[in-house]
């Protein structure tokens, strides 16, 4: 039998068989995942950041143009039954934003500060095949292209993960066009392949064999992955090629800037981190926090049509995995026949009531029940 006739006939039999990489959040899961975005598009509101709602579904020629194109091979397509074009579901939302800012708000004052929260899907990738549908919220800043703007995306990505309470967070900083600038003119087009690899791998024996006359340096590059402050010693005292000492400086200065606006933030630089940033084209971050193995969010510099931008993309089901579990909101079993001006009293103590749907004598079993931990009775709500 085939996997398809398998799926049909479990769901015959009443089994709700999802596509590998698709889950359904059941109540505490759904209202978590709600309330933490919701915390985070706060954080970003607070700070001048406008919301837009791209579309789930855009034709494949416009979601897939220009920086879209590097997201081909992570993209399901279908076809519009109406025009026979073909559609793509978005994959990520990074490319639809920079599409808003060159099209639909090209004449607005630069910079340009826009927010933005909603599902992706995704072709599986090695190692993460189950992520398909994946919930995103993120800022991009638009216009500028200098260290404080990208001091700025990143240290307010910081502050909505301290109001989620995730503790011990850092932010892993790298620069993809120092090592590509070294390997650049240095070896030749048929060898970088093996070489970009092992330098994704770590693997410090095949950069070592593959490297040629760059080999040393490329090692130092892999050497220098750690704390902010070791890195930057260890890069400052390379001889780096003329045409790369900008992005080294860039990086500098961004570092710098990030600490002034907020200290005590927890850097660290790898190198030869490249892996994953298809269309950036200067500081690139992931986030990480102690305690969990996942990315918590991603971002970096890239071009929005032709607009230098900065952003970072958070991960919300990843954030409130490393969140601590919000505390519920208690649930209050209420009679039909309570007052309007009691019900919102309730609501303002930061009850949900329950109401009942019939003349009820017994609240308190019924309470218990529906899985509430308070009733109402004599003008007042018990625990129970």
């Amino acid at each position: 039998m085939s996997s398809f006739d398998e799926i049909l006939t479990q769901g015959a039999r009443g089994d709700a068989l999802l596509p590998s990489g698709f889950a359904d959040l059941l109540p505490g899961e759904a209202e978590a995942e709600a309330r933490g975005i919701a915390c985070v598009m706060e954080a970003f509101s607070r700070h001048g950041y406008q919301r837009v709602r791209p579309p789930m579904l855009e034709f494949e020629n416009a979601l897939l143009n220009g920086a879209g194109s590097a997201l081909q091979n992570q993209t399901f397509r279908l076809m519009d039954p109406n025009s026979h074009r073909m559609m793509a579901l978005r994959p990520d939302m990074t490319t639809q934003i920079a599409r808003i800012a060159q099209i639909r708000l090209a004449d607005a004052p630069r910079p340009l500060r826009l927010s933005y929260s909603g599902s992706c899907i995704v072709v599986g990738t090695p190692g993460r095949e189950t992520d398909r549908q994946v919930s995103q919220a993120g800022i991009e800043l638009i216009g500028p292209d200098s260290a404080v703007a990208d001091a700025e995306v990143i240290a307010l990505g910081a502050q909505a993960l301290d109001e989620l309470g995730i503790a011990d967070v850092s932010f892993d900083l790298s620069m993809p066009a120092l090592a590509l600038g070294v390997i650049d003119g240095a070896i030749a087009e048929k060898d970088r392949a093996a070489l970009l690899h092992a330098l994704d791998r770590k693997d410090a024996g095949a950069v070592a064999a593959l490297g040629g006359s760059i080999a040393e340096t490329l090692l130092a590059l892999l050497r220098a992955a750690g704390p902010a402050d070791r890195a930057l010693e260890i890069l400052r005292g390379l001889a780096l090629p003329e045409a790369v000492r900008p992005h080294l400086d860039r990086l500098v200065e961004s570092i710098a800037a990030l600490r002034a606006r907020r200290p005590g933030i927890r850097l660290t630089v790898d190198p030869v981190e490249f892996r994953g940033w298809q269309y950036h084209t200067g500081l690139c971050v992931t986030v990480f926090a102690a305690g969990s193995r996942e990315e918590l969010g991603r971002g970096g510099r890239y071009l929005a049509g032709s607009e230098p931008a900065c952003g970072l993309t958070l991960r919300p089901q990843a954030l409130l995995r490393a969140a601590p579990l919000p505390p519920a909101r208690p649930r209050c079993y209420v009679p039909l026949e309570i007052s309007g001006d009691a019900l919102s009293a309730l609501h303002t103590q930061g009850f949900a009531t329950v109401s009942a749907l019939a003349q009820d004598a017994q609240l308190e079993a019924e309470a218990l029940r529906l899985s509430c931990t308070h009733f109402w009775r004599d003008g007042a709500a018990h625990a129970l």
